[in-house]
């Protein structure tokens, strides 16, 4: 799942468990950037976000580097940080009330209700906070299983593995050159983190890219160097903007020895390795954080397209990012398997539950009624029924 339980720390701590971050133009308001932070995987219809975290937002303007598949990344930031209030309690059972503060990067607060369809609103910024249905979708028996079978295992009209699940989300819009000053832009990297609040700061989780941590560096089996280390924790606590070289070698090994396993699942070799095994993606996907470009139009399934275009040294042609209704999986497995322009590989799922809207705040409201997440986990834990005869190559 994008970026839901993402470790095993992070499973106890599921407020603080980042499912998902967005980073697109809008697409009514030329010229503004909306960023979503998804939260609290199988959140309740009434959860409330915690007063112990702060949920930030980080912006930095970057521009495709003169040689190699790299990114290079500015040093001005533009930081967004969200606390929250203890819910108002009121008596004769009234749902709680919770007010939130965003302070932007000028310094200026704004503050805000949860789950007010009305958002809050300044010069150049609006903000939205509240349960959703989860837009997320995947067929996450059919990821398993290819992980497990070393194939190809995904099956055609296969169900999406969250349906009906919501999560807590933050919605922001930004007016880029009221916000950020004018000539910024128009590429910018987006990262999303949870934070503790109080004292002495720590990086609880953080996110750019989907699939990272739950596709691309789950498995241990393949690792020579890493095989009895679970390296999502480790790599939760990074910058991502400035990854420490502590544990650096450890996570280009993750890399380098999963990204091998994902370009053999179909018998051919996008991704030559170089003398020392070096992944071509590697460096790439190490920079983790979402690249968009707000100069371009609203457009949706643009994932990965202007790393694709960097890749393969042309100009990109689309906004990028990452928009709710991308169909995220279809897009990974196919530039992993099968290269940049290779042809379309499909996990079985192709739309959310709900899709998200193209209106702000975009994501639908939260279901009323969502599934036990714990049914969930024990379904997609017992043996898979499909056979190797039935995979879609």
């Amino acid at each position: 799942m994008a970026d839901h339980f993402s470790g095993p720390r992070i499973l106890f701590d599921p407020a603080s468990d980042i499912t998902d971050v967005f980073a697109f133009p809008s697409p009514d308001r030329p010229g503004r950037l909306v960023m979503v932070l998804d939260t609290f995987p199988a959140a309740a219809p009434t959860a409330l976000f915690s007063d112990a975290i702060t949920y930030r937002l980080r912006v930095r303007p970057v521009a495709r580097a003169a040689e190699g598949t790299a990114f290079r990344v500015g040093e001005a930031e533009y930081a967004f940080d969200l606390t929250f209030a203890v819910p108002d309690e009121f008596p004769g059972g009234a749902a709680p009330v919770q007010t939130g503060t965003c302070t932007a990067p000028n310094g200026e607060q704004l503050r805000f209700r949860t789950g007010d369809e009305t958002p809050g609103e300044t010069a150049g910024l609006r903000i939205f906070a509240g349960p959703r249905l989860d837009p997320f979708f995947i067929n996450l028996a059919g990821v398993l299983a290819t992980d497990a079978t070393e194939k190809l295992a995904f099956q055609h009209d296969a169900a999406n593995s969250l349906q009906g699940m919501n999560v807590l989300s933050i919605v922001i819009e930004v007016a880029t050159e009221t916000v950020f000053g004018p000539g910024s832009g128009p590429l910018f990297a987006v990262v999303g983190e949870t934070v503790t609040t109080g004292g002495r700061p720590v990086r609880l989780e953080r996110m750019g890219r989907p699939e990272i941590k739950n596709v691309v560096l789950a498995s241990k089996k393949f690792d020579p160097v890493n095989s009895d280390i679970e390296i999502r924790d480790l790599y939760n606590e990074e910058d991502a903007f400035a990854v420490g070289q502590d544990y650096a070698g450890a996570y280009r090994a993750r890399f380098d020895a999963n990204l091998a396993f994902f370009d053999h699942l179909d018998g051919e070799n996008a991704w030559p390795v170089d003398e020392q095994g070096a992944h071509p993606l590697t460096e790439l996907l190490l920079a983790d954080f979402l690249v968009v470009d707000v100069s371009k139009p609203f457009a949706e399934d643009s994932c990965f397209e202007i790393e694709s275009a960097v890749l393969a040294g042309r100009d990109h042609t689309t906004c990028g990012g990452r928009a709710p209704n991308d169909d995220i999986v279809d897009t990974l497995y196919t530039l992993l398997v099968h290269g940049v322009d290779g042809p379309r590989i499909s996990d079985g799922v192709d739309r959310a539950t709900q899709p998200a809207t193209h209106r702000f705040p975009y994501l639908v409201a939260a279901h009323p009624n969502p599934p036990d997440v714990m049914a969930l986990f024990a379904a997609l834990s017992a043996p898979q029924a499909q056979e190797p005869g039935q995979e879609e190559a």
